[in-house]
Order: structure tokens, then sequence, then C-alpha cells
């Protein structure tokens, strides 16, 4: 038995290998594109394999499919659908992944995407009609069954924004389940009184639950903000077939594609109002990284807090204390370092790339057509992917274990000459001036200074520097 079979195209005749649901256009791309050797995530499979499922269905509905002789068989209309429509299931189901070989980085808008897509489910849908890979007169052909009524042109949006909108709840669960974490850290350490920081310098006093509770809103309006860009990818361009205006697609069949995948998928979908801004245009898909940047850039600014506050721990804040998940040093016996926040770091860092190269791609488009979705698309479901998976251990393995060291917390408070603020409305800006460096020179309390200097009795300055109460805002008299 040989290690290859002969697959033909356009171009000609080509070697495959022998169990390779794929064809000859599949493997021209393998040869052509040896780039990174990155795969395509399963959403964009999913996708991709939703829409033929669509497809096939759709289009015998409008009576597109005809029944072919195959030798001494005649091959039903009813049989190829059935055939396709399984095959595409399967794909949807995770069973073929492995035959999804496409680099990323290649040509053509996505052609050998969608030609991999057509071709599996083409030869799967043979198989399951009864014909061998091999078999010269397979009845279902990749371009004029699966590939029925579509372009690579509509196809491929249409799949990333299905592939997003699939991942979607997934995604902004992680985002909700951190916002979580840090609201229930906020609850617990509401009644730590700490000095805030401004500047990285001493500034008036704040409760470290309000603290970690701006974290969790920051997580909440995040994720609304994710779920608000996430509208336009509703709309679906499927139909347009090579430019926007349906050449070879049935009058019915964009809208009918709306409410299959709509059926299929239980996603909530758009018809599009111009087919042809459809095709031109990737405003959505960069609107919708832009989402994820916002989110990306929050995430690093609270994950840099949580480095911060955790430094030392003798000599550095140490006001709380980050679970211990690994040794930090190779060297330096006892050091554990921040290393899931430092991972989250980095993660945003790459995500804020992804969005860079996403806005690249979608300012790229020529005329009628974008040709660099392929990396776009891809970078949209990485940052999804990365995003989903950083969170969750962020919350896990960081945000959930952490303690607060509320004597430490305090300590600095009591030492902080920036609770002088409070006597402003009473003594003024420049007495309060005064007072603060005097203290600060000295290394006395406000309290001995302003008392010292006949500002206030006793009695007026305890109750003005009152901490706690200096956190719920308001005029101290």
């Amino acid at each position: 038995m040989t290690d290859f079979r002969i697959e033909k195209d356009s171009l000609g005749e080509l070697q495959v290998p022998a169990d390779a649901l794929y064809a000859a256009q599949t493997q021209r791309a393998v040869e052509n594109f040896p780039i990174s050797g990155l795969r395509q995530y399963r959403a964009f499979i999913w996708g991709m394999a939703t829409v033929k499922r669509a497809a096939a269905e759709v289009n015998h509905s409008l009576g597109l499919f005809q029944d072919k002789q195959v030798g001494d068989r005649t091959v039903t209309a009813d049989e190829m659908v059935e055939a396709i429509m399984q095959a595409a299931e399967e794909v949807m189901d995770g069973q073929w992944d492995g035959q999804f070989v496409v680099d990323p980085f290649q040509a053509g808008a996505g052609t050998s995407h969608n030609m991999n897509t057509n071709e599996v489910i083409a030869n799967r849908a043979n198989q399951i009609l009864g014909y061998a890979l091999d078999d010269p007169e397979k009845p279902v052909h990749p371009n004029d069954h699966v590939n029925m009524a579509q372009s690579t042109n509509d196809s491929i949006p249409t799949a990333i924004r299905l592939g997003c909108l699939w991942r979607l709840e997934e995604f902004t669960t992680a985002i909700d389940a951190l916002g979580d974490s840090f609201a229930g850290k906020a609850r617990e350490f509401n009644e730590i009184v700490k000095s805030g920081r401004t500047h990285l310098q001493d500034a008036v006093p704040v409760r470290m639950g309000q603290e970690f509770g701006a974290y969790a809103r920051s997580c909440s309006r995040n994720a609304e903000k994710v779920v608000q860009a996430a509208q336009g990818l509703r709309r679906l361009g499927i139909g347009g077939t090579a430019t926007g205006s349906g050449l070879n697609a049935h009058p019915e069949y964009h809208a009918n594609m709306i409410a299959t995948l709509e059926r299929l998928t239980g996603l909530e979908l758009e018809t599009s109002d111009n087919l042809f801004e459809s095709m031109q245009s990737m405003s959505d898909f960069v609107f919708f990284s832009g989402a994820m940047r916002a989110l990306a850039q929050d995430i690093t600014r609270i994950s840099n807090d949580l480095r911060l506050l955790s430094s030392g721990p003798s000599t550095g804040l140490a006001e709380i204390t980050l679970p211990a998940v690994q040794p930090g040093s190779s060297i330096m016996p006892g050091k554990i370092n921040p290393v899931i926040a430092e991972m989250t770091n980095q993660s945003m860092f790459h995500i804020m790339g992804n969005d860079h190269t996403v806005t690249l791609c979608g300012q790229a488009g020529q005329l009628e057509l974008n040709v660099m979705m392929p990396i776009l698309g891809y970078n949209l479901f990485q940052m999804m992917d990365v995003f989903i998976n950083t969170l969750q251990v962020l919350k896990e393995k960081a945000v959930d274990g952490l303690v607060a060291n509320a004597e430490k917390a305090e300590g600095y408070l009591a030492r902080n000459a920036i609770l002088v603020t409070a006597l402003n409305p009473v003594i003024g800006y420049l007495k309060g001036a005064e007072v603060a460096k005097e203290a600060m020179a000295s290394g006395r309390t406000i309290r001995e200074v302003v008392v010292e200097k006949g500002y206030l009795t006793e009695e007026e300055v305890d109750n003005l520097l009152d901490a706690r109460k200096m956190t719920e805002g308001g005029i101290l008299t």
C-alpha cells in the first residue's frame, strides 16, 4: 500500500497523503506556506464547518442540488446533502481537527483555509456514501457541492464572526469570574484601612476593600464593553459571494442562511444591510479587538498593582501575600516571586500586540476585498484563547488565595503624614503643609505637631484624623 494517493485540481495532479481527508488544493497550500507551524483555532474550524453545514441545507431547500449518475449508481441529491451535512457536523464536533493543516500565514483571503474545509467535508461525505478516498468517481465535489453559493470572500469572515460569538460567553464568564473573586476580597478586606498612593507616593487613606472593589468593577465594566463590541459581529455577509453582488447565490440564500445559522448555533444573528460593505470592511473585527485591548491594559494595570502590593516581603510594601506556587529563584533559597501576575502581564502584552496586527489587517483592505483575513482571524481567536486561560489562572492561582497583611498596611498608615489633608477645611492648606513637613522631618505624628502648634486641641484632632471616616468622603468636622 502506497503512502500517497493522486489528487487533481485545476493546476494538475499532486501527491496527497493516502489517508488525508484533504486533497490537492490543501496540499499545495501546505507546500507553499511552510511559515509558522501554527494551525487555526478550533473556533475557526467550527465556524467554517457550520457555514458549510448550513449552506448544504439551504441550497438543497432552494432546489440547487441535483441527482448524480456515478457508473451504475444514481446518487440522489438527498443522499449527497445528508452526507455533506453529516460530514460537516463531524467537523463541528471536533472529530477531524487534525485534517486542518494550512498555516494561517497564507495568501488569498483564506482560500486555502476554505478549500481545506471544502475538501475535508467532501471526502468525508464521499466516505459516508461508500466511496474510497482514491476513487476517481467520488460524487461529492469540494467546489461544486460543499462550496455551492459561496466564495472564500464571504465564508471566511462569516466563520470568523461565528467563531468569536461561539466563545463569547466562555470569555465573558472568565472575566466575570475574576471580577467575582476580586469582589470577594473586597468584602473580606473592607475593614483594613491603609495608605492610598498616588504617583507611588503617600496619599489619603483608603480601605483595602475599596481598592479591590475597584478591580472588581473594572472587570465587570470591561465585560460589558466586550459584549457591546461583539454586537457588530452578529451581522453576517454570507451570500455576498465574491464581491458582495451575490453572484451564483439564490436570491433567498442570504436570509435563509442567517435563519439556518441561528437555528444551528443558537446564536442571535442578523442579515447584512449592505453585502458590499460586509465584504469590504473589517471594522467590526477591529472594534471587537479594541475592546479586548482595553481589557488587556486594565488587567495589566491590576497585575502591576498585585506585584507592587506583594513586593518584599522584607523590603517592599508586602500589604498582601500572593499564593506561593513555585520556587522563585535558582540561586536564592526561599525566594518566592509573583509569577502568576508576571505571566498575566506577558499574556496581556501579547494580546495588545495581536490587536495591533488586527488593526493593520483591517486597514489593509483594497476595493471589494480584504485579503488579510487569515491572520486577522487567527489573532482574534488567539486573543480570546489566551484571555480565557490567563484570566482563569489569575483567578485560581493568585486572587482566590491572596491574603491581606493588615498589620503591615495599617502600620504604614500610622506613619503617613498626608493624613493632614483631612485638616485642610479647618486649619487651611498652608498650615497643613507646614505641619506635614515638620512631622516628616522630625519623625513625629501629625497629631503631635498640630497640637504642639496650637492649631487644634487633642479632642479636635482625634476626631478629624479618624482614618476610617476619611475613606468615606465628605468634609470632616
